[in-house]
């Protein structure tokens, strides 16, 4: 059973810089999507950066390019993103979720993931909050 588990959410201040982490285990393929979504007070669930496979292909939300980073560990079981520079339209729960097996790519995988198959999973999410 696939399990995903966020940590690393916390206020902090425009401008300023947080790293949140997805801890996950029991993938029972290595043809898998990964990656971070985010719902604001009042909007969508959107997804933020995805990555499949090894991680060498990846996908940002126009809106947070250049200041989000999506990474994983070497062993793979934990994966990363790294925000700088955040802004208070920032603010949300951010969720960690998979789709196992999964044989697409990363921004088909962030734009369509309703996240209701039998083959996605996700974590508990993190609150993000920024100030102004």
């Amino acid at each position: 059973q696939v399990q995903l588990v966020e940590s690393g959410g916390d206020l902090v201040q425009a401008g300023g810089s947080l790293r949140l982490s997805c801890a996950s285990s029991g993938f029972s393929s290595p043809y898998y999507a990964i990656g971070w979504f985010r719902q604001a007070p009042g909007k969508e669930r959107e997804g933020v950066s995805c990555m499949a496979n090894s991680g060498g292909d990846t996908y940002y939300t126009d809106s947070v390019k250049g200041r989000f980073t999506i990474s994983r560990d070497n062993a793979g079981d934990t994966i990363y993103l790294d925000l700088t520079n955040v802004e208070p339209q920032d603010t949300g729960v951010y969720y960690c979720a998979a789709r196992v097996p999964y044989y697409g790519g990363p921004q088909f995988y962030c734009l369509h993931n309703q996240g209701v198959g039998e083959s996605d999973y996700w974590g508990q999410g993190t609150q993000v909050t920024v100030s102004s």
